[in-house]
């Protein structure tokens, strides 16, 4: 994996037949495209707040809390804020070590989707980009570069997707959702997160901070960036994997720590992939 910027970049640049991102392409990343580009939702997945805490199995964290430890706030791990979250918790009195992609990623892009919905200061001093200006912390290339910092530095905390989590033996904080509950991240937190999306026409769509008690938070669909008009017969070999996708592909996304996709959507995918020429 190169990270979303990089699939943006080299399908912009057509070095490659199709990209991939966590993070839509913005109308100026369009822009500079010759031809159009569809966005094609392919499966969802959720972004993990991943820690090293020596003692600490169930760290709960909130939407505010994640973004003043990002924004530099909160700087040590017996604040009183992450001690009001988890009541009886021995933290080690040591400074937060805060670890972030270096790379443009989609990852990210998930990430401070959710911090601008729930911290309106990381929203005016950051904002929502696939790569943002960190105020503080070390960066990692790529989801393994970052799993492998938080991995390897004591007291850390990063952010990557669930299934980097889980692959490297990584704890990984439940979240607050918008109904107060704390949820781990899971397979089915992330379809719940999907549940209510009105998905328009374009497929970009954000599901971070979704309604609903079981819905994990950092969650995300991930598309697919496939050129509508292409050479040769590479256009009906891509529909023809687009179509698999859909079809064969979607019962092996949950073994892969991913969610399959609503129903609903695959049915509107399905339509859409028949404007690839």
């Amino acid at each position: 994996s190169i990270g979303s910027g990089g699939g943006i970049r080299q399908v912009t640049e057509r070095t490659v037949d199709f990209g991939a991102t966590d993070g839509p392409m913005t109308s100026q990343q369009q822009f500079k495209v010759d031809g159009k580009i569809l966005h094609i939702p392919t499966v969802l997945g959720a972004v993990v707040p991943a820690y090293n805490l020596k003692g600490i199995e169930d760290l709960k964290l909130s939407g505010a809390v994640i973004a003043d430890i990002f924004l530099g706030k909160i700087t040590r791990w017996t604040d009183p804020a992450i001690a009001k979250l988890n009541p009886g918790a021995a933290f080690p009195d040591a400074a937060i070590t805060v670890v972030h992609r270096s790379d443009g990623s989609g990852t990210t892009y998930c990430f401070v989707d959710y911090l601008s919905k729930v911290s309106p200061e990381w929203k005016s001093k950051v904002g929502l980009a696939t790569a943002v200006k960190w105020p503080v912390g070390l960066g990692g290339k790529g989801n393994e570069g970052v799993a492998g910092l938080v991995k390897q530095t004591p007291n850390a905390v990063g952010y990557v997707e669930m299934i980097y989590a889980k692959q490297n033996d990584i704890a990984y904080a439940s979240v607050q959702n918008k109904a107060g509950k704390f949820v781990k991240a899971s397979i089915e937190g992330v379809t719940a997160a999907a549940a209510g999306v009105k998905m328009p026409k374009d497929f970009k769509v954000s599901i971070t901070d979704a309604e609903g008690e079981s819905s994990y938070p950092i969650s995300t669909f991930t598309w697919l960036l496939v050129y509508e008009k292409n050479s040769g017969d590479k256009g009906a070999v891509l529909k023809d994997f687009l179509k698999w996708m859909l079809k064969d592909g979607q019962p092996m996304a949950s073994a892969l720590g991913y969610a399959p996709l609503p129903s609903s959507v695959n049915a509107m995918v399905t339509q859409s992939i028949e404007a690839v020429k």
